[in-house]
């Protein structure tokens, strides 16, 4: 079903707070539940998206955190009925060695600036893990493929990911160069609203509401 205007509209929600979040440890690819909060502010951000969009479809990662946040979300919006697919392109960032780590004993180890250097930048990899670069080469050529035409026809698609695969998609929506792209920030459980401008295959980014 095509929103009022005609025009497609990406909601993007990050995870909300997982088991792993409070313990300051490098999380990637390890398949942790939601924390008690992290359910609870999961209904919550549903409960303000409630009656605002009609979604039509949803797309989740691979790992559980990230499907508990959307069936959350989905049940405080009162949503139902929709396809759900979920795709491990859009998981987190893969942490390799870093993985279950404390990220203050890893930057005693490894030195700050290098660990800071793999956080915060584009390219450099942690030990046998994934850079943002090699994250945004998997999950935006899935948006590409599996989420865009959809939005072309006019449809509200949802996706509950992680910070690091959406960071990756914030890349082309908001068109942020290799060195702007590390920097930006989207909080656990807060939404995005991009409208698809299909005449100029652009994004506009639309106020959200917050649960």
């Amino acid at each position: 079903m095509a929103s009022a205007d005609g025009k497609g509209r990406l909601l993007l929600v990050r995870h909300t707070e997982s088991s792993w979040n409070k313990l300051n440890v490098f999380t990637g690819w390890v398949d942790v539940p939601l924390s008690d909060n992290g359910r609870a502010h999961a209904k919550r951000v549903g409960e303000a998206m409630k009656g605002v969009y009609s979604v039509d479809k949803a797309h989740t990662s691979s790992l559980v955190r990230a499907q508990e946040t959307l069936k959350l979300v989905m049940e405080g919006a009162g949503i139902s009925g929709i396809e759900i697919v979920e795709d491990w392109r859009i998981n987190e960032r893969y942490y390799g060695g870093w993985q279950g780590k404390n990220k203050t004993e890893t930057a005693e180890k490894y030195g700050a600036d290098s660990v800071h250097a793999v956080r915060r930048g584009f390219s450099p990899r942690p030990p046998g893990g994934e850079s943002l670069e090699d994250t945004c080469d998997r999950v935006l050529p899935y948006f590409d493929e599996a989420i865009e035409p959809e939005l072309a026809a006019g449809k509200t698609i949802l996706i509950a990911a992680h910070g690091n695969s959406l960071r990756a998609l914030a890349k082309k929506l908001l068109t942020l160069s290799d060195e702007v792209v590390p920097t930006f920030e989207i909080a656990n459980g807060e939404l995005l609203v991009f409208r698809y401008e299909k005449d100029t295959d652009s994004y506009v980014r639309e106020e959200a509401v917050q649960g």
